[in-house]
């Protein structure tokens, strides 16, 4: 009987986090499923588990270092021949090394010299999780490819509780299972993104802007571009960088920017997403100079944005599917159907601000979507990159349906 993971060669790199004790029991799942599994350790890894211990369960030698009995473990070697390098746990000093390309040890080495997918499951306290460096650095790995297996929350060792946890390793292991069954379901197929802010200029120091940090839309277009989609991702001020790996990125920065360049993909796209958080309002007037603060109030007259999913929704073709975003805060499902039919969306993807593990800047989303015939379709919590495989796999659908 053939398993999930049969032939497979996944180098597993430990790093020095109290996580590092359930690698053990995340090397036997991946060699239950039928991996060949090298086990490579830093120093400070070896401080709470045993290389022996992997190398009994693995039955490879573990790898800690250049050399060991003479022989010269070839760090190019091991990461031509793997066919996934997973990190479980890593730490914030190894992100850190990964995100600068900082190189002292045998697991960087065989890191930067990787030609496999790679995956990172981080491990570590709450505050470090949450410090702005460390977000910088998951954005910068995820634009080299990187794929970023979700923290999880509960009691931390340091007796925090919160975020830092590293995923557990059943978890671990249906993110490696999902990407070796991912379906080329969107080869050939061209994929149009909208993600991130707009920022609306009010004068030329200040802007009218939102909280989105584009996660979702990068989201989608990583799990398009999986499927064997070409992406164009027309990307707001996120934060995230415009090098983002194998996606071709359009950097924008207001509302008018954004619709010029959707409209311009609109022809070549098959299915365009518009998940962005465009502005509503922009101001009216853009003063050419700094405006000076006074001691009275200050009003700013607002005009509206161009609707970019309206626009598309009324020039779209027969066989071109458009989706949208909805995030509500009040009379959720309501508002979104309202949204749904005046914009001639064939799905909207519902959020409702304020649920917990739900917003702008979260690893999470709980959403519904809704369709034109009033069906709808609800979703546990999951990460982002999961909701992204369930808003493909109904576009999928509804495309074969077009079809």
């Amino acid at each position: 009987m053939s398993k999930s993971l049969d032939g497979k060669k996944i180098i597993l790199a430990v790093t020095g986090g109290i996580a590092a004790y359930k690698a053990a029991l995340l090397s036997r799942l991946l060699i239950k499923e039928g991996a060949d599994v090298k086990v490579m350790m830093t120093a400070s890894a070896q401080t709470f588990i045993s290389p022996l211990t992997f190398s009994v369960l693995t039955q490879n030698p573990c790898i800690t270092e250049f050399t060991s009995d003479d022989n010269w473990n070839s760090h190019v070697e091991l990461g031509v021949e793997a066919d996934l390098m997973l990190f479980a746990p890593l730490t914030a000093n190894t992100l850190a090394k990964m995100s600068t390309g900082i190189c002292d040890n045998v697991i960087m080495a065989t890191y930067l010299s990787a030609r496999c997918p790679v995956f990172i499951a981080p491990a570590m306290d709450m505050d470090m999780w949450q410090h702005p460096t460390t977000s910088q650095n998951v954005r910068t790995v995820e634009s080299h490819g990187v794929h970023v297996i979700p923290v999880g929350k509960g009691e931390l060792a340091s007796g925090l509780e919160g975020p830092g946890r590293m995923a557990e390793p059943i978890d671990i292991l249906k993110a490696i299972q999902g990407f070796f069954l991912t379906k080329n379901d969107l080869t050939g197929k061209h994929v149009l993104i909208s993600a991130g802010p707009t920022q609306e200029a009010i004068d030329p120091v200040r802007y009218i802007t939102n909280h989105s940090t584009g996660t979702m839309g990068v989201a989608l277009a990583r799990e398009a571009i999986n499927r064997g989609a070409t992406v164009k991702l027309v990307l707001g001020e996120s934060g995230y960088p415009h090098n983002l790996n194998g996606i071709d990125v359009l950097s924008v920065r207001s509302a008018g920017n954004m619709f010029e360049a959707c409209v311009a993909e609109l022809d070549k796209a098959d299915i365009c997403i518009m998940a962005a958080a465009v502005a509503d309002y922009k101001p009216a007037n853009v003063s050419d100079k700094k405006i000076k603060k006074s001691d009275g109030t200050m009003t700013i007259d607002l005009a509206p944005t161009q609707d970019i999913a309206k626009y598309l929704g009324e020039h779209k073709s027969s066989n071109q599917l458009l989706i949208g975003f909805a995030m509500e805060t009040d009379n959720a499902e309501a508002n979104a159907s309202k949204k749904l039919k005046k914009k001639n969306l064939d799905f909207i993807v519902l959020n409702e601000l304020g649920k917990s593990g739900i917003g702008f800047g979260t690893g999470t989303n709980k959403v519904t979507i809704l369709f034109p015939n009033n069906e709808k379709r609800e979703f546990a919590l999951k990460s982002k990159a999961a909701v992204a495989t369930d808003v493909l796999d109904i576009a999928v659908e509804k495309m074969n349906e077009k079809n």
